[in-house]
């Protein structure tokens, strides 16, 4: 096979994992929703010049060896991609992470508690971090299972930027029922219940703990 072939194989491939991409939810797990039709454009691009390249190929025009090896290891590394999608675990990922620091955010508004998404926690006891004016205030998130080493585990969601390259986790301390076992790490979690001022922080007090599947755009932005 002439290397502009084996070159519009491996442009080809790419533009499936692109495309495939942007329409079976997988980029909700790895990039915000306004950077989508960027990587829709950029699966078309690919796929013209895969053509491009096929038509070159065609007209008997050849490349260097070492340019079709290229090709086809480029090739093989985006079937791969598409036969096994990546899946990340967040957990793994806030561990390694340094936690986000939104404190010199203002806010522009404040929602009444029971409508408070766990960010939208994170980022008012950031702002007033007084755990009293707080305490006993209806809570009702959803997240991840956070291990925190030499700490009960957190309810955490993941905030991102532009996509999982920047990404940096929050999350909530929670008094978890005694006797009963801890979720696993990275099981997403839908908790209802009370905000508890617990010496200088605030911790939330389940009432209900049910474990969700993860959501289709679990980055927050």
């Amino acid at each position: 096979m002439a290397n502009p072939l084996l070159r519009g194989l491996a442009l080809a491939l790419w533009a499936v994992v692109l495309l495939q991409s942007s329409v079976d939810g997988r980029l909700d797990l790895l990039l915000r929703a306004a950077f989508h039709p960027l990587v829709s454009a950029a699966g078309g691009v690919l796929l013209v010049l895969a053509l491009l390249q096929v038509l070159a190929g065609l007209r008997g025009e050849s490349g260097g060896r070492r340019d079709g090896r290229l090709s086809l290891a480029t090739a093989a590394i985006a079937l791969l991609l598409i036969l096994w999608p990546p899946n990340p675990s967040f957990a793994d990922l806030a561990s390694q992470r340094p936690g986000d620091d939104t404190a010199s955010e203002s806010l522009s508004f404040v929602l009444p508690p029971a409508q408070r998404s766990l960010t939208d926690w994170v980022r008012l006891l950031r702002s007033q971090p007084d755990p009293q004016l707080f305490d006993g205030d209806p809570v009702r998130i959803s997240g991840f299972l956070l291990p925190v080493p030499g700490q009960p585990p957190q309810i955490a969601r993941l905030l991102v930027r532009c996509c999982l390259a920047d990404a940096t986790p929050v999350g909530l301390p929670v008094r978890w029922p005694s006797g009963q076992p801890l979720p696993r790490a990275d099981q997403w979690l839908a908790i209802e219940g009370t905000m508890a001022a617990d010496g200088d922080q605030l911790v939330v007090v389940p009432a209900t703990i049910r474990p969700i599947p993860r959501p289709a755009r679990p980055l927050e932005p």
